[in-house]
Parts: C-alpha cells; structure tokens; sequence
C-alpha cells in the first residue's frame, strides 16, 4: 500500500476523543487532525513523538488530515516508524494474499472484500475458487509491542473481535476454511494475544483454534512511502 501523495511531518501533543489528535507540524502551526484508530494505542501517544500525516482531496472533510505514523522505540532495534490507521490493513493484506505472501492462503481464483456472513457481520476478506472451500478471512490491525520484538494483540477489550472469532469456527463447521490475519504495522520477531488485556478475547480465539480456525501474522515494512507487509511472523499461541 502506497501512500497517494507525500505525507507530512508534526510533533504529537496529544490524542483525545478516541478519533482526534493535536499535532505541531514542521512549520510551527498547531491543527486537529482524524485519528483512524478507536484503540487505546498503548505505548504511541507519548507526547512530542514524530509523526507523519495525511491530507485528503475531499474538499468536504471537516478534517483534512489524518495521522497515519508515529516513530517509536521499543527499546528493539532502535525507533521504527508504526502505522496506526487501521483503515489500512484490509488492503495490505489483499495485496500480500495477492503477492503469495501466506502460501496457505494462495492459490484461489477470486478475492472478495467486506462479505456478508455469520449473524449481521461482514468478513473482512472472502476466498473463493471451483472446486475448493471458501476460505473467510478476517483481518486485525497490530500496534503493540511491550516486550522487544514481540507484538500483541488487541490492546483493548474487543467484545466485537471476540463474536468474529465465534463466527468463524461456525464457518469451519460448515465445511469452509476460516483464518485470523494479524497484519502488523511496524517490525516484529514474533505475534502473540494480550491476553492480560482482554481474557475474553483470548479464550474466544483458543475456542476458535480447537474448531479449526488458522492463524496468521505479518510484518510490515513502514516508510513515509507506504505500508508493505513482508514477514511472516509465528504465531506463539
């Protein structure tokens, strides 16, 4: 995933609202820009942090900017850049399906996105070719990393991502292959469930593991460029 144009460059101040941050940008201007990200962003919202910016073309947008990197240091091979808009990792992970990236994941004729399923809920991805199962994927963003090298997922309580979990082993029931993609937004050596953070979740996803649900992770190269996934990571669940 390539950035449209380039981004800018700020000092955070503070983020607040859930979807609102104050950002000093390189010209000493203080603006309010969208913060796509409804988490608790644990460990990327420490105040002067360096981030990168977004500018939309709809001239109807009450906020033309949206954060989109903060550089971090989680005391792992010095700072790295994070992406924290999690409107993105859809579409990184279609283009890394698309590219081969997960080889258990390769090999089907059509790709389809925000598919109806389940009990009124959409599957992020939704594989499909003659004569094989489908395949639903759903798709989670990663941003937490307490211990070096090791991210985490969620960073907050996800009732919502725990009903996913549940609905995808009814989908293995039925005869189709489902599976996790945690797509992470900077370096990592491995990907593991906080489970300290939300125990729920993490029993969901053990349930969903023992009905046949498969597990996936990826790391992302984050420049001001873009976001490109290209490691696969073990899952140590």
């Amino acid at each position: 995933m390539q950035f449209p144009s380039p981004l800018a460059e700020g000092r955070l101040l503070r983020r607040y609202k859930r979807f609102l941050a104050d950002i000093e940008t390189a010209e000493g201007d203080v603006v309010t820009v969208h913060c796509a990200n409804p988490g608790a962003m644990l460990g990327l919202v420490a105040p002067a942090s360096r981030v990168f910016l977004s500018r939309s073309t709809n001239p109807a947008r009450k906020l033309p900017l949206s954060w989109e990197l903060v550089e971090v240091d989680f005391g792992w091979r010095g700072p790295q850049l994070v992406g924290i808009n999690t409107g993105h990792p859809n579409l990184i992970a279609t283009e890394a399906i698309t590219a081969g990236l997960i080889p258990a994941l390769a090999g089907y004729e059509r790709l389809r996105r925000e598919v109806k399923y389940g009990r009124a809920s959409r599957v992020d991805i939704l594989l499909e070719a003659d004569g094989r199962p489908p395949c639903y994927v759903e798709v989670k963003n990663v941003h937490l990393m307490r211990r070096p090298g090791l991210a985490e997922f969620p960073d907050c309580v996800t009732a919502r991502g725990a009903k996913h979990l549940d609905e995808l082993g009814d989908m293995v029931e039925a005869g189709a292959r489902a599976a996790m993609l945690f797509i992470v937004q900077m370096e990592a050596e491995a990907f593991t469930l906080a489970a300290d953070l939300d125990p729920a979740y993490a029993r969901a996803f053990e349930r969903a593991r023992a009905r046949g649900v498969e597990a996936y992770a990826l790391a992302c190269r984050v420049t001001p460029a873009g976001i490109v996934a290209e490691t696969p990571l073990p899952v140590m669940v």
